[in-house]
């Protein structure tokens, strides 16, 4: 158990949990994209937001893993509303055609969560020849937000309620590469450090929502705030064995659990405390105060514009 119990301004804290924060909020009429929903995080914001009525489409690898969750969810919630589709974020290819099969199925969007990531893996490239890290926590994840912006901006409209990009980050953030983002050795494997290039990966995600909120036109009723979920054992740690033991022996004295790492992207995606809000970061689900760098807005351009260029977007 979480044991810093101090609550913010938002009336919750680091041990708060997920079902704990979205209490009392009515999540019925929304529809909410949930990717990496098959373990960890993504599996209790599936069902919490499914507990709150929302409709969950899990956006996962595996459609069979994700078939099993949600007939599990199932059993504890009746009512819930889940699909599953496939999406493999190591894969530009794979994103382009969830987005298509998304917008094809008539679907409307209210809530996006970014929530699938690697941590410190080895060095590889993704299935499109970029370093995996920045390809799947960042790259696909900004590829999937901008082929489904409209989408969602015709759901705000049609519904009238405020749709909202939740991307998850860390504090981890804090610790990329000296320069921010290594925009010309993306891929130099001679330079690579796995912990250095999850922080550059981190560090784009609150560049993304930051640059997300500049442009979004006045007038047009959506946010976009990314957020640390705390130190909590999930399998992102799969590819360090003895880190992920320790993690393991210690971490119900001294992690979060599953229940209180995914209470901040509930928090940010359903409450109505963070309605109007934008371009924030936020953790233990109160806002939070990221670095320097992520708060750099000619950084935050030029990542947006090389995402561009890396995605092939015109």
């Amino acid at each position: 158990m979480w044991f810093l119990g101090w609550k913010g301004e938002s009336g919750f804290s680091a041990s708060s949990t997920a079902e704990q924060v979205t209490q009392g909020i009515d999540g019925h009429g929304l529809t909410a994209i949930v990717t990496g929903a098959t373990s960890g995080l993504g599996l209790e914001t599936t069902r919490v937001f499914a507990l709150r009525g929302v409709h969950v489409v899990m956006a996962v690898r595996s459609v069979e893993s994700g078939t099993k969750v949600k007939e599990t969810i199932l059993k504890e919630i009746p009512s819930a509303k889940i699909d599953v589709m496939e999406l493999d974020l190591c894969s530009m290819a794979s994103v382009r055609k969830f987005a298509s099969d998304y917008i094809s199925s008539g679907r409307p969007l209210n809530i996006l969560i970014n929530n699938a990531g690697v941590m410190a893996t080895p060095f590889q490239l993704s299935q499109d020849n970029i370093e995996m890290q920045f390809a799947t926590n960042h790259l696909s994840h900004f590829l999937l937000t901008n082929l489904l912006l409209e989408t969602m901006k015709r759901t705000v409209r049609e519904c009238k309620r405020e749709g909202r990009i939740v991307i998850l980050s860390s504090e981890a953030h804090r610790l990329p590469y000296q320069e921010g983002i290594r925009f010309d050795k993306i891929n130099d494997e001679s330079v690579y450090n796995s912990y250095y290039a999850y922080g550059q990966s981190k560090l784009a995600n609150i560049l993304h929502a930051k640059e997300l909120t500049r442009r979004f036109k006045e007038g047009v009723e959506i946010t976009a705030n990314a957020l640390h979920p705390g130190s909590i054992i999930t399998n992102i740690l799969r590819y360090h064995g003895y880190i992920n033991a320790v993690a393991n022996m210690v971490g119900k004295y001294l992690l979060k659990n599953v229940q209180q790492g995914a209470a901040t992207q509930c928090y940010v995606a359903l409450h109505p405390q963070v309605k109007g809000i934008s371009g924030e970061y936020f953790m233990d689900s109160n806002k939070a105060t990221p670095t320097h760098l992520a708060n750099d807005s000619e950084l935050a351009k030029k990542l947006w514009e090389f995402s561009v260029s890396l995605t092939n977007q015109k």
